[in-house]
C-alpha cells in the first residue's frame, strides 16, 4: 500500500509499506480521507514518536474510510461500513488498522473530507471541554486558536451546550467566519481578550505564553484546560492569583492514552456529538484537500496557518 512516511527531516514522503492485517477486535479500513494535525508536524520533524503498537513511520492521527476486513472477534462493524477514528499513527495510508472500540460510524451527512477531519478535532475538543473541565450551560468560555481544527470544533461544541463563547483569532480576515460557526460567538484579537471575561472555562490551544493572561481573565472557580503548546511549553504563574481564584488548570493529550480511555472518548463523541452533526448544528470546516501524492504540499499548507478548519489528505 502507499503511505505518507516520515524520515525525520520535517518533509513527509510517499512510500510503500506492507498491507496491515487486523488483529483481535480490529478492523481494516480502506482510508478515504485523513486529516493533518500539529502532532503530525512534530513527528515529521523527528519529535513526538508514535506510541507502542502504532506504525512508527507512517503519519496520521485520524482517518475515515470503509471497513475492508474484520479481525477475530470484531463484530461491531461489517465490511463496507463507513467509519472514522483517532489512531496512534498510520492514518495517512491507503489502508489502516483500527480497534473497533476506537471507531465511530460516519453520519450520512458527512463527505469523506469532512469525516477525515472530524475525529481528532472533535474528540479532543469534546474531551477537553466536557470530560476534563465539565463545561456547563450558561458558563462563559474562551477558545484560543479558534480558527484551527480543534478550536473550531470547541467553539461549536461549547455554543451547542449553551455556553457563551469568545473565540480568539489572530488572523483578522478569519474572524467573521469563526463568529459564523455558531450563534452568539464573538471572535476577537488575542491581544486584550481578557476584556471580554471573566471566563469560567478557557480552552488553551496556543501554549505557555498565554497562561498568565488566562489566569488573569479567569473567574473565581474557573478552569483552564491546556491541550496545545505550539507557542511554548513553559509558563510563569502567579500562585497567589491561582489560589485566590480557587482555579483549576488541567492538561491532557489524546494520542498516548490506553485503549480503554480512547474507547470511552469515542463513545462520548458517538453519543453526544454525532447527533449534533446529523442535525446540522455542528460542521467540519475544511480549508483544503490534497491527494496522498501531494502530502508535502499539504503539510506546507497546514504549517502556513491562516486557515479555517482542517487540511485533509484524500485517497
Amino acid at each position: 500500500m502507499r503511505a505518507v512516511l516520515t524520515v525525520g527531516d520535517g518533509v513527509p514522503v510517499l512510500g510503500d509499506r506492507p498491507d496491515p492485517v487486523p488483529g483481535t477486535g480490529e478492523v481494516l479500513v480502506r482510508v478515504r480521507a485523513a486529516g493533518i494535525n500539529n502532532a503530525d508536524l512534530m513527528q515529521a520533524a523527528g519529535g513526538y514518536p508514535a506510541p507502542p503498537g502504532s506504525p512508527p513511520d507512517i503519519l496520521g492521527l485520524e482517518l475515515a474510510g470503509e471497513v475492508a476486513a474484520t479481525g477475530p472477534g470484531a463484530g461491531r462493524f461489517a465490511v463496507g461500513d463507513r467509519v472514522m477514528a483517532v489512531v496512534g499513527g498510520g492514518g495517512q495510508a491507503e489502508l489502516a488498522v483500527v480497534h473497533e472500540r476506537a471507531a465511530v460510524p460516519v453520519p450520512d451527512c458527512l463527505g469523506w473530507a469532512e469525516a477525515g477531519g472530524f475525529p481528532e478535532a472533535f474528540t479532543t475538543a469534546h474531551d477537553a471541554l466536557f470530560t476534563q473541565v465539565r463545561l456547563a450551560p450558561g458558563e462563559r468560555v474562551c477558545v484560543h486558536g479558534a480558527a484551527g481544527g480543534v478550536g473550531s470544533a470547541g467553539v461549536q461544541l461549547a455554543a451547542a451546550a449553551g455556553a457563551s463563547v469568545v473565540a480568539t483569532v489572530r488572523h483578522e480576515p478569519l474572524r467573521a467566519a469563526v463568529a459564523a460557526l455558531a450563534p452568539g460567538v464573538v471572535a476577537v484579537d488575542p491581544e486584550g481578550f481578557g476584556r471580554h471575561g471573566p471566563f469560567d472555562v478557557i480552552l488553551e490551544l496556543i501554549g505557555g505564553p498565554n497562561l498568565g493572561a488566562d489566569l488573569a481573565a479567569l473567574a473565581t472557580w474557573g478552569r483552564i484546560t491546556v491541550i496545545g503548546s505550539a507557542a511554548g511549553r513553559t509558563a510563569e504563574l502567579d500562585l497567589l492569583a491561582l489560589m485566590g481564584k480557587r482555579a483549576t488548570i488541567r492538561g491532557s493529550t489524546l494520542r498516548p492514552r490506553p485503549l480503554e480511555e480512547k474507547a470511552a472518548a469515542a463513545r462520548a463523541v458517538e453519543a453526544q456529538v454525532l447527533p449534533l452533526v446529523s442535525a446540522g448544528k455542528v460542521r467540519v470546516p475544511v480549508a483544503a484537500t490534497y491527494p496522498l501524492e501531494e502530502a508535502a504540499a499539504a503539510y506546507a499548507r497546514f504549517a502556513a496557518g491562516a486557515k479555517l478548519g482542517k487540511v485533509v489528505l484524500v485517497a
